[in-house]
């Protein structure tokens, strides 16, 4: 492999990343200014348990799929394969169960029966987000990352048109129907990638019964590296799924109205969070980009060109991170106004952009960690991040501070997770050289 393919190919992807980004605030823009405020958090409400499910639904495959395809130690097709039966057997009872789980979780867990809806709209989501996702897998193995970037864009070029005409439509029944609708229209944008992906495929590719069948040597070796990589990211997932339970919960027990929790969450989730998170195009360029550099090296025992190849990416992360911390910090009003039309969160702002520096180069150290077949550790480290973060938002929000209580367990998180992993990385590199 050429020393520069790394960075060539996190350019290729910061390009798109930048590009997904724009389109993706556009996004945004459409459904806050569209369903408002409250729809917003009606809609976030629901996004813990959507991105939690996604997570299972996936199982952790395509950085599997990505990790095991660059090792050029296997049969590329029969992984493919072997991957889409084991997502088809798992969606289809996830799709049952959650039909029958969402009433409880909206209206018990959630607090709020206009979630219901959204939460059924999810089940019919998952088969095309997860098999979209297992061939994003194996090209990033192959390292053909623009053709990542392209489905990207369409994908959200589909989103932009169905949210601009069928939302109005929707509104109409009210703001649940808005919601699911933005929910469903997952299933059009996951399509358009996957007939994308099927195109690019080589044109002499010659697919054999052989490679069809599912095989269980190769499904052993996913597990192997997808069950941990799922692990760590289903426990994260987990956290922010009982975030809004229990926010919601004691919030309302502190007397709280449901209309303020509601809307606030849709400030702190639909306004400021996607701001913060706005860098997060260039960390997971990178962090994508290493997955199959990082493996490759550490598969040859080259640990110099690990530490290389990790060194980069947080000083890459870092240069994009800090400039864009200082803007939120000096300009919190014209970007709320510009973007939203709207004033609201700034303080929220402020106080978490500083902390949101250190996430940005979270992402690209769990992204070697996972490379290097180290995913239990990343595990750990999520888990116990996870689980003090969860206590700390309990006692927090017992306390009357409203959804400050919130922001602090979430600093916290922010700060164990990437120290804990930090220090794990740098062991491990430390030991082989």
């Amino acid at each position: 492999m050429k020393i520069n393919n790394f960075i060539k190919s996190t350019l290729i992807l910061l390009i798109g990343g930048l590009m997904t980004k724009l389109l993706g605030m556009i996004i945004k823009i459409i459904m806050t200014r569209l369903i408002g405020t409250e729809g917003i958090g009606i809609y976030m409400l629901i996004n813990p348990t959507m991105m939690l499910l996604i997570t299972i639904a996936s199982l952790g495959l395509p950085v599997a799929i990505s990790t095991l395809v660059a090792t050029d130690k296997y049969n590329n097709k029969s992984l493919l394969f072997s991957s889409l039966f084991v997502v088809i057997i798992l969606n289809i009872i996830m799709m049952i169960l959650i039909m029958m789980g969402a009433k409880y979780i909206g209206t018990t867990l959630l607090n709020e029966k206009r979630c219901v809806l959204g939460l059924k709209a999810i089940s019919f989501i998952l088969p095309f987000i997860s098999i979209s996702n297992i061939l994003r897998g194996y090209y990033f193995g192959t390292q053909r990352m623009g053709i990542h970037v392209i489905t990207n864009i369409v994908e959200d070029i589909v989103r932009i048109i169905l949210l601009l005409i069928g939302i109005p439509i929707y509104l109409m029944k009210g703001i649940e129907y808005a919601v699911a609708f933005i929910v469903i229209t997952n299933i059009f944008s996951e399509l358009s990638s996957i007939l994308l992906f099927i195109f690019f495929l080589p044109k002499d590719l010659t697919i054999t019964k052989k490679d069809i069948i599912p095989n269980i040597s190769n499904i052993k070796s996913i597990f192997k590296i997808s069950l941990p990589a799922t692990g760590s990211r289903l426990i994260g997932n987990f956290g922010a799924f009982l975030e809004p339970i229990i926010l919601t919960s004691m919030l309302l027990k502190q007397g709280f109205s449901n209309h303020y929790i509601v809307t606030e969450y849709g400030i702190l989730n639909g306004y400021v969070m996607p701001l913060l998170l706005m860098p997060s195009f260039f960390t997971l360029a990178i962090s994508q980009a290493i997955i199959p550099v990082v493996s490759k090296a550490y598969a040859k025992k080259n640990y110099k060109e690990v530490k290389r190849k990790v060194v980069q990416a947080i000083i890459f992360s870092l240069i994009i991170g800090i400039p864009i911390t200082i803007i939120f910090e000096t300009i919190p009003e014209f970007l709320l106004k510009f973007i939203y039309n709207t004033n609201e969160g700034i303080s929220y702002l402020k106080l978490l952009a500083p902390f949101f520096l250190i996430l940005y180069i979270q992402s690209p150290i769990i992204a070697c960690i996972h490379a290097m077949n180290k995913s239990l550790i990343a595990l750990k480290g999520t888990l116990i991040g996870t689980i003090i973060k969860i206590l700390l938002l309990t006692f927090l929000t017992s306390l009357k501070i409203g959804f400050y209580g919130f922001i602090c367990s979430l600093i916290f998180n922010i700060i164990f997770v990437t120290v804990y992993q930090s220090y794990h990385l740098v062991r491990i590199i430390k030991k082989k050289i």
